[in-house]
């Protein structure tokens, strides 16, 4: 049986608020069909994203340490970035990795995908998991970025996410799906 569902609301306006270099904002009138309510919604439009889970041989995942301007503090999370419109995943991922560790790896595929934040974001985030990797490459970091890697046992990764030390949501959420991938290959 499925669940009752809240009423849709079909999009009226479609309006471009401002354009911030790295995403969009658009003002969305929206009118709910049950009763004919109408509101104004800001929503960020900007590319899809990936989060790269890079475990070495012996089960250490590769985090980096980085400044967070939104928070003004330091973040521990996995690599990634950007998806570049029309690139896959995958190799969006493989390339941020490269990047940001210089860490290569084997085997990649995506595991899994998340929506950072469905009431303003219209993007997805991309799990995608590599194996094996080493790190044979030198950093090649984007102009703004300045980033530390650190290994971290999977073993050790739910206790830095109580002790929040891993606070970033996507971070969590992209950890979350790589303990869901280890249950199903251990089983």
């Amino acid at each position: 049986m499925s669940p009752k569902l809240p009423s849709r609301w079909d999009l009226q306006e479609n309006e471009l608020h401002s354009d911030c270099r790295i995403f969009e904002v658009w003002k969305r009138r929206f009118k709910r069909r049950s009763d004919g309510v109408e509101g104004d919604f800001f929503v960020l439009d900007t590319n899809d994203w990936v989060n790269v889970l890079a475990l070495t041989p012996a089960k250490e995942l590769v985090l980096v340490r980085q400044f967070r301007y939104g928070t003004e503090e330091f973040s521990l999370e996995p690599p990634g970035g950007v998806i570049e419109k029309g690139e896959d995943p995958i190799v969006a991922g493989l390339r941020e990795l490269e990047e940001e560790t210089g860490y290569v790896g084997k085997n990649p595929r995506l595991i899994g995908m998340a929506r950072p934040n469905a009431a303003i974001l219209s993007n997805r985030c991309f799990f995608v998991l590599v194996q094996d990797v080493e790190k044979t490459k030198d950093l090649n970091f984007d102009l703004h970025e300045e980033l530390v890697t650190e290994l971290h046992h999977t073993d050790k990764l739910k206790e830095l996410v109580q002790r929040g030390e891993i606070t970033h949501s996507i971070g969590v959420n992209a950890i979350f799906h790589l303990f869901l991938e280890l249950q199903s290959t251990d089983a």
